[in-house]
């Protein structure tokens, strides 16, 4: 698909076809960065967004239901070493 650039005051841009946005999964704002010539487009992404679900399911075991959530105690005295 060719597309013409087009002046927006100082600077020029791109009419991009909501198909290839939805396609993309690009919405509100993105990342822009140069690999070997080539402007790339990406979606912004939280850092660590979902890592510890991703985790959770490449370590499928029963280990998440045996661990305490009780943690009242857990200022209580010095811990020993």
């Amino acid at each position: 698909m060719r597309t013409p650039l087009r002046r927006i005051g100082n600077s020029q841009g791109v009419l991009i076809p909501a198909h290839l946005l939805a396609e993309c999964g690009l919405s509100g704002e993105i990342e822009l960065h140069v690999e070997e010539g080539r402007i790339v487009i990406e979606p912004v992404r939280t850092w660590r967004a979902g890592w510890f679900d991703a985790y959770r399911a490449e370590n499928d075991s029963d280990v998440w239901k045996t661990l305490p959530l009780d943690t009242d105690d857990a200022g209580d005295g010095d811990w020993q070493w």
